[in-house]
């Protein structure tokens, strides 16, 4: 390419829109360590405890017209910062997928959630998504779902990976 267009070779990529890439012989690792702690900060919870799960599991999220609103702006950049961290995060993928369906309708259960997704992070800031080479192919699939996993259209929630 260097021939045809005119570029410079700034070598091995590190980082590319906040994502950190460590690249190895036969293996990539891109993650977001600097941006969590960036928005660990920005939401005051740089000094939380950490938590071994994103998301309690037998909370229920729903849209409740009685309970008292929040500032829609706040919950709504958390979110916001969350989604772009999915980016090399799918173990926070799910809790953030449920947290963002709340954007219009925040109430006081919905920042509590988002908060803990947080201090999930904080315990795992180093975590992200390693590709390495192999040399077989071996396709696997992992699937779930729960019974009237939305409180508020009583719908299924189910979702997939493979790899």
């Amino acid at each position: 390419m260097m021939r045809v267009f005119e570029m410079t070779d700034l070598g091995e990529m590190s980082n590319f829109l906040g994502i950190e890439i460590k690249q190895r012989q036969n293996e990539i690792f891109i993650y977001q360590q600097k941006y969590a702690k960036e928005i660990l900060k920005k939401f005051y919870m740089d000094n939380c405890k950490s938590m071994s799960t994103p998301m309690c599991q037998k909370e229920k999220l729903c849209k409740d017209d009685e309970i008292a609103k929040v500032n829609k702006s706040e919950y709504r950049s958390l979110v916001g910062c969350l989604m772009y961290l999915t980016a090399t995060r799918p173990d926070i993928m799910y809790a953030v997928s449920v947290l963002s369906r709340f954007m219009n309708c925040a109430n006081e259960s919905h920042p509590r959630a988002a908060k803990r997704v947080l201090r999930y992070v904080k315990g795992a800031v180093s975590f992200g998504v390693k590709f390495c080479l192999t040399p077989s192919f071996e396709l696997q699939g992992y699937s779930n779902s729960d019974w009237v996993g939305s409180l508020n259209d009583m719908k299924n929630t189910s979702g997939f990976c493979s790899d």
